[in-house]
């Protein structure tokens, strides 16, 4: 369905045919002649099919037809980032080009200066408010911001919002709303919450679901299961050549973000970080290198997994699984928007397989699992149902025995297959019992209770007991230590790529 069939104003049309915007998306063909009714709406669709147009068109029609002589806020649209914010803004100015539609974007983390355009513009009535709930709340309570003339409430990827625990500032803002309005309400998704909250603030709703919690089918979908230490090794491979479309890397660590994006650069590729460290001004500039090709390669948190609607995105790689299957939908719905294609690649370690194996199941479909690059050596079995039978865990699929405490063939059961002769402390530490915590996985265990005492390894010459003149036996070590020591491995894994 083309958009000249809807009964749309001209100068709506004329600011569509200015940027090529013909052909309606599914979405959209279903949504926008609801909203123009004046009917609420709860919308789901999958991300990158045309939401943020399937509201944004109707609302300017119903204002560009209306006009505001009190200048007054007449709707508000509420996001969950600033990022996403500015980008719906950026489209009203496109779509309202030859209409007389004021907007303001409400965002927390600018200065002074910011605050005041903010406020100066909701009190001179613009006609489309688009905030953040908290920066919304801090106006509300300090800006003496008037609300009570809004006619259109919008909450966009609404799902986000409650995740990120904006649920109480949600309905702080609608109480300071009329009861008489049209509510909308978009997401990718809509879990239970969602419709709880729907069934609060939306009255007798029209309900659009277009292929609900599915990634879009132009997406090509692959995963390397491996080991944590290896995933370095295959983003090396995968940028050894230049690529041609732009590509994010999302990781769920600020640190990771930082590191990875510090051992690209050190590859000469152009790369840039975007986390929540970054003040506003970073992130704009960030964010519009990428869009302009000045940086081809963006390492970034979950904060740009929502809502960012940039060109040309060939690929997508999620470092590590993400926490929700939502957000799996969500990250790698940045590519193959419109009619375009797109890659997802996704880095599986021994311990995020259940993770993953929840978002085959959620999605109802096996992802193919590439083979590793030769140069990074094998990785484990994907075996997500044994790796929860062996403790839930998430697939730990190497380990062979154990010690009846889910931590597989640990360094007991090494130590008992390893020769006892000729180990010894760390050269220049002392061998007494209270340095046994701190000797290297490699070295001999301490004496069970049925070895004789006289069994211990020797002490290095100068050092410790010999020094004195004889050899001092080491005490059975407490079973806590062991456990205490166990957690080592895991903390040096977090800084596997600083290595």
């Amino acid at each position: 369905m083309r958009f000249d069939e809807l009964d749309l104003e001209d100068e709506i049309l004329d600011g569509l045919e200015d940027m090529n915007f013909y052909e309606m998306t599914p979405v959209q063909e279903h949504t926008i002649p609801v909203i123009l009714e004046g009917r609420d709406l709860i919308g789901c669709a999958q991300t990158g099919t045309g939401k943020t147009a399937a509201y944004t068109l109707p609302l300017l029609n119903r204002l560009l037809l209306e006009g505001n002589e009190e200048n007054v806020v007449k709707s508000l649209i509420i996001v969950p980032t600033r990022e996403l914010a500015l980008q719906i803004d950026q489209q009203f100015q496109g779509f309202s080009y030859y209409a007389p539609i004021s907007t303001t974007v409400v965002y927390g983390g600018g200065d002074g200066k910011g605050w005041d355009l903010q406020k100066n513009g909701m009190l001179n009535g613009s006609d489309v408010v688009i905030a953040t709930p908290g920066r919304m709340i801090s106006h509300l309570q300090n800006s003496h911001v008037d609300l009570s003339h809004v006619e259109y409430l919008i909450l966009d990827e609404a799902d986000r919002m409650l995740d990120m625990g904006f649920s109480d500032d949600i309905m702080k803002i609608i109480s300071y709303l009329p009861q008489d309005r049209q509510t909308i309400m978009f997401s990718a998704t809509l879990p239970p919450k969602i419709r709880e909250l729907a069934k609060t603030i939306l009255r007798n709703p029209a309900e659009v679901n277009i292929a609900i919690s599915k990634p879009n089918e132009a997406i090509d979908q692959s995963a390397y299961v491996c080991y944590e230490s290896q995933k370095l090794g295959i983003i090396r491979e995968l940028f050894a050549e230049p690529q041609e479309s732009k590509t994010i890397i999302f990781s769920s660590s600020k640190l990771k973000v930082k590191e990875l994006a510090h051992t690209l650069k050190r590859m000469k590729l152009d790369v840039a970080a975007m986390h929540s460290d970054l003040d506003q001004s970073q992130r704009e500039e960030v964010m519009l290198n990428f869009k302009n090709n000045k940086v081809k390669i963006l390492v970034a948190t979950d904060i740009v997994a929502r809502g960012i609607d940039i060109e040309d995105i060939g690929l997508v790689i999620n470092y590590d699984v993400p926490h929700d299957p939502e957000d799996y939908i969500h990250r790698i719905g940045r590519t193959a928007r419109a009619a375009a294609t797109g890659s997802a690649i996704t880095f599986v370690s021994e311990e995020e397989q259940g993770k993953f194996h929840q978002i085959e199941k959620f999605i109802e479909r096996d992802i193919r699992k590439a083979e590793l690059p030769a140069s990074v050596g094998e990785g484990p079995k994907y075996e997500p149902e044994e790796g929860r039978k062996r403790g839930g865990r998430g697939g730990r699929g190497r380990s062979k025995g154990g010690d009846g405490r889910g931590h597989g063939r640990g360094r007991r059961d090494r130590l008992r297959d390893k020769p006892r002769g000729g180990s010894s402390p760390r050269e220049g530490q002392p061998g007494t019992a209270d340095e046994a915590t701190k000797r290297p996985s490699g070295e001999p265990d301490a004496p069970t209770a049925s070895a004789p005492t006289n069994s211990a390894a020797p002490v290095p010459p100068g050092t410790g007991a010999e020094a004195s003149g004889e050899e001092k036996p080491r005490k059975r070590r407490h079973r806590g230590g062991r456990h205490r020591r166990r957690k080592m491995p895991v903390l040096e894994g977090e800084g596997e790529l600083s290595r």
